[in-house]
């Protein structure tokens, strides 16, 4: 493609992993005459709500409740506390690795009552699909999904509808083994621009930004081995059977038409939403900057609270404690 006039080629990667791999590898340094690396909404846990976060905190507070929840999401902090702070407080946090593990913390459990709490996109959705499956299948009285999962896409036509300089995406190699990359194809069609999938690895990173600056024409290229265009049918029907789509509210976008999953009447007993009696609540003011960098305006050295208010030891926001954070990117990588 051709590059912009007196500016690098401005890349919007959409997935937290990609966003690391790059700080780390020191792609960005290596080719910043030529390329300039975006961060987008690619982080699940950054772009949570601030109200949903709160909701978390509020229901590990509650007595004769245990959390099962990924590790990162313990240091994100709420309005006054964290899921550590919480912990800190008594609450009985369980970090799991495999969301069936909090299928087996209900079965151990049964006097207490389990929350698992989903965050993610559509590459873990099937994970807490299954979960609900399998405590129907074990007919469980006490196990509980707070569901946070969103659909990347209808995100990215949020951006696309902005004015922004971004021109070309490098999308999610993970999410498009589950969802197939003709999904994404809308960027090229209606919005004229190229993006590709792409792997993980910095060769990987490459490979898919050499496909994009060949690119002749507007297009939805694929250079990930794993991903097809359909995608992962089976996982697509376990999402389906468990799950219908649902307007979302995202950190720094407010809510989006459609970008959220929700239970199906059928799976309704486990939304810990509605038996805990959790209401929608206004997103309460913050000073962090996550929504900015979770929509590609400013990057995380550009926030005035970067290393200086907000450090990983004392994080304002999401960004700068998750796994798949951008901040957290930034800083451990002395950027």
């Amino acid at each position: 493609m051709k590059l912009p006039a007196g500016r690098p080629l401005n890349i919007m990667e959409v997935c937290g992993t990609h966003t690391h791999a790059i700080a780390k590898s020191g792609l960005a340094q290596l080719l910043k005459d030529k390329v300039n690396f975006i961060s987008g909404p690619g982080c699940p846990v950054c772009v949570s709500a601030q109200s949903d976060i709160d909701a978390m905190i509020s229901l590990a507070l509650k007595p004769d409740v245990i959390i099962a929840t990924f590790g990162d999401m313990m240091r994100v902090p709420g309005t006054k506390i964290s899921l550590q702070g919480a912990a800190a407080k008594g609450a009985d946090i369980r970090i799991v690795y495999n969301p069936l593990d909090a299928v087996a913390l209900a079965r151990e459990n049964s006097g207490k009552k389990i929350v698992f709490l989903a965050v993610g996109f559509e590459t873990t959705a099937p994970h807490a699909a299954a979960c609900a499956l399998e405590a129907a299948r074990l007919k469980l009285k006490n196990f509980y999904i707070y569901c946070c999962l969103k659909t990347i896409p209808p995100a990215l036509k949020i951006i696309l509808d902005e004015k922004n300089d971004i021109d070309a995406f490098l999308l999610p190699g993970n999410v498009s083994v589950i969802t197939g990359y003709k999904i994404f194809d809308f960027i090229a069609r209606k919005y004229k621009k190229p993006a590709v999938v792409g792997g993980f690895s910095a060769a990987e990173i490459m490979e898919a930004v050499e496909t994009l600056l060949r690119a002749q024409k507007p297009l939805v290229g694929n250079t990930y081995a794993w991903a097809s265009p359909r995608g992962n049918i089976a996982a697509q029907k376990i999402i389906a059977r468990v799950f219908k789509p649902v307007d979302g509210k995202w950190r720094g976008f407010g809510l989006i038409k459609k970008s959220a999953l929700t239970f199906k009447r059928e799976f309704a007993r486990f939304d810990a939403a509605k038996v805990f009696g959790i209401k929608p609540a206004k997103e309460p003011p913050t000073k962090c900057r996550c929504a900015l960098i979770l929509k590609g305006k400013i990057k995380p050295s550009q926030c005035p609270y970067f290393g200086k208010a907000c450090t990983p030891l004392k994080p304002l926001g999401p960004c700068m404690v998750s796994a798949e954070g951008a901040c957290a990117a930034c800083y451990n990588n002395g950027q």
